[in-house]
């Protein structure tokens, strides 16, 4: 990108005429010739860290990222999270949603579905849909809407929630302060059908500022029967009452419509896995967010922010439930398909949330606290087995009243935190903290197959959560950085709700409950590399599974329950290293690679009609390497990246199983590699252009063998694909 001018080049320049005005005559005027200074700013920059104290957040000893995703030359328009996320090590990326409706990502082995093991937010606003009943992040916004993303694993959890994953927030662009009205397109197409547009205005006079967007994309998909239709808006008002009072009110709204090709056996996949086995499936889900924040500086070291929020909107889905290798087809009897399975939640969640920040002084050295208080309110409307047309178009419409099940999930929770960061010394920092995590769950309704006094069941959220971290600054660039933080994951509804008559719900099932901790060595040798290395720990105690038992009469059933204990070792490799830099160019490379080690410490799991035990049995889903690794070029407006990423093989179920079924549904998923390349070239500041190609090989793979939603079997991911992008700013 071009700038006129640079902090360096502007002390040139005035020591320059300082230097000229001391050996001129003092009595002689010279009129000096206007000279314009330009330079290039790169847009593919060094993974960045947040700072110790990041508005009402204390993040000193604990592992952060920061993407600028604005000058990133990646596929935006899709969302390609193996892009994006190129320079987050050990970021797991589940590709099942159809070409840019959803991001599921996880790092340290954990499930990646929706990213629902983080506390995902926009702007600071909560998105999982219901955190106690069903936390996926089904709001989806424009990627191109994104300035940056800030990441903060799980030891500084206890600040923000209680998730084992950490957070993600997504921070939207905003008003040009400069100018009352500005406009910006962001257009692309490619291949398989691929349209996308993005356009959005924005603008500040006085002390009020407006943004706003409007999005929609559509894509044939990779795959047959798997077409698209995603649009987003968002509008956020910003009024500055004073330089110390700031209200923000926004609100977004993300929808799609993916026609979901069904899942492959392994026969099919080798044969064509382009093909699909669904025609007439369908997923829906249709998000409202709307918050209200207020930011106040009552006095020089007090802050205040308050934030109020809700999560409302709907998940909707038509589909003909099955294996990969039952076929969906017209009766001959009937000249017409079974009908289809409709699926409704509703998700009605509120939440407010008050957070204090204090300077105060220890002697010399300043220290910080923080403390908060958040409510959450909740209620899931799940609405199941009911039977839908026999059509082959999206359509919820339902042949009977009455749903197979019927039930709401209401929860009403409070949690209090508070966290101090002591400046023990200039170079070393410690911060400890505690949380309360306190409510309850409450399920009641109908479930067709149950008698109706199995049905209502009441889950009690209630733990303290400590943890503490620590940091040591070594020189001016080098730290070293550590800590440990408990978390847990409430019990869900899909845990507690038996799939049949012969499954069971066990009453005393608990929340799972473990901990993070890390250590690691951070910062910058020399000017041309940098580096972040870490050991990481996660323990996953009470992970929900399946038993068979028998009861009194003699008869076996299935027993819902908590299975067993399991633990991660990792470690966690960063490192960007500048081969060539000169004013006008740039080469460098990085590598973003992790290692897993994930285990069950003890557990026993239903196979067939016998209970095995996992004792040892590595972790599903977890491969044990995952490494992204790019050649970045820069060249004055231009940009390019070159990138290889690797994911090793993984076990798609906890019984270890090695040679897939039948239908797909369990087996080894394979390892892959893909290689991308992407390139921007930005012309006056004004106009943007890319173009990438998505996995230059061609490589056929899936990334996981899903055990639910969107169906049992191989859902492999996107083939080589072209991708043309313009821009306009003004």
């Amino acid at each position: 990108m071009k700038v006129k001018i640079t902090a360096t080049t502007l002390f040139l320049a005035v020591q320059t005429i300082f230097l000229n005005a001391q050996t001129a005559d003092s009595t002689q005027t010279e009129t000096l010739k206007q000279v314009e200074v330009k330079a290039y700013r790169f847009p593919i920059e060094e993974l960045k860290q947040l700072e110790n104290v990041h508005q009402t957040y204390l993040l000193s000893g604990r592992k952060n990222e920061v993407i600028n995703v604005q000058d990133l030359p990646a596929n935006i328009a899709e969302k390609s999270g193996r892009q994006i996320f190129a320079k987050i090590p050990g970021s797991f990326i589940y590709d099942m949603d159809g070409s840019g409706n959803q991001i599921n990502m996880a790092t340290r082995g954990l499930d990646p579905h929706r990213s629902w093991e983080y506390n995902v937010r926009q702007n600071g606003i909560m998105t999982n849909s219901d955190i106690y009943a069903y936390p996926a992040s089904h709001y989806s916004p424009a990627m191109e809407s994104v300035q940056k993303i800030e990441i903060i694993r799980g030891t500084g959890s206890l600040q923000y929630g209680s998730q084992f994953g950490g957070m993600i927030n997504y921070v939207t662009k905003k008003a040009d302060p400069s100018k009352p009205f500005g406009f910006e397109s962001i257009n692309t197409v490619g291949s398989f059908g691929l349209l996308s547009s993005y356009n959005a205005i924005g603008g500040t006079k006085g002390k009020f500022s407006y943004y706003a967007y409007y999005q929609r994309r559509v894509s044939d998909g990779y795959r047959d029967n798997a077409r698209s239709d995603a649009q987003s808006q968002f509008v956020s008002l910003n009024y500055a009452f004073s330089k110390k009072l700031n209200v923000k009110t926004e609100l977004g709204r993300s929808q799609y419509i993916y026609q979901m090709p069904g899942a492959l056996t392994d026969a099919l996949f080798n044969q064509n896995p382009r093909q699909s086995t669904r025609t007439r499936n369908y997923f829906n889900p249709d998000i409202y967010l709307p918050s209200v924040t207020l930011d106040w500086k009552i006095n020089p070291t007090l802050k205040l922010n308050w934030s109020t929020s809700a999560v409302l909107g709907s998940r909707n889905s038509v589909q003909i439930i099955g294996f990969a290798d039952a076929k969906d087809e017209i009766d001959p009897t009937t000249l017409k398909y079974k009908p289809r399975q409709v699926d409704i939640d509703n998700f009605n969640s509120y939440s407010t949330e008050v957070r204090l920040q204090k300077e105060y002084a220890i002697g010399q050295l300043q220290n910080t606290a923080v403390a908060g208080i958040r409510y959450v309110n909740n209620d899931l409307h799940r609405r199941q087995l009911v039977k839908g047309t026999t059509g082959t178009d999206f359509d919820l419409s339902i042949t009977d009243p009455n749903f197979g099940r019927d039930v709401h999930l209401k929860t009403q929770n409070v949690a209090a935190f508070v966290e101090n960061l002591f400046k023990i010394t200039p170079k070393l920092q410690a911060t400890v903290g505690a949380r309360l995590e306190n409510g309850t769950s409450k399920m009641s309704g109908i479930i067709s197959y149950l008698s109706s006094e199995k049905v209502p069941q009441d889950i009690v959220h209630h733990y303290p959560l400590f943890g503490a971290s620590a940091q040591y600054q070594l020189n001016e660039r080098n730290k070293i950085y550590g800590g440990w933080s408990q978390a847990y994951r409430p019990v869900v509804f899909s845990d507690i709700i038996p799939a049949s008559v012969l499954e069971r719900t066990d009453p005393e099932m608990k929340d799972a409950f473990g901990h993070n901790f890390e250590i690691g060595v951070k910062g910058n040798l020399s000017d041309r590399l940098t580096y972040d290395f870490n050991f990481f720990q996660i323990l996953y105690k009470n992970r929900v599974g399946t038993l068979v038992l028998t009861d009194a009469a003699g008869q076996s059933y299935i027993w819902r329950t908590n299975i067993g204990d399991t633990k991660t070792n990792g470690v966690e490799m960063y490192a960007e290293y500048k081969i060539l830099e000169k004013t006008t160019h740039r080469v460098s490379i990085f590598s973003a690679t992790s290692f897993f080690d994930g285990k069950y410490l003890n557990g026993k799991i239903r196979d067939g009609n016998e209970n095995k035990d996992l004792t040892g049995n590595k972790l599903e889903t977890v491969p044990t390497w995952i490494s992204r690794n790019g050649l970045q070029l820069g060249y004055r407006q231009f940009a390019a990246i070159l990138q290889f990423s690797y994911v090793s093989e993984s076990f798609s179920d906890a019984l270890n199983t090695e040679t897939p079924s039948a239908n797909g549904a369990k087996g080894i998923v394979p390892a892959y590699e893909i290689w991308d390349l992407n390139m921007s070239y930005r012309i006056n500041g004004n106009y943007l252009l890319k173009f990438g190609v998505n996995n230059l090989t061609d490589n056929q793979y899936f990334t996981k063998r899903p055990t639910g939603y969107p169906g049992q079997g191989v859902w492999n991911s996107d083939g080589r694909s072209l991708v043309l992008t313009f821009g306009i700013k003004f």
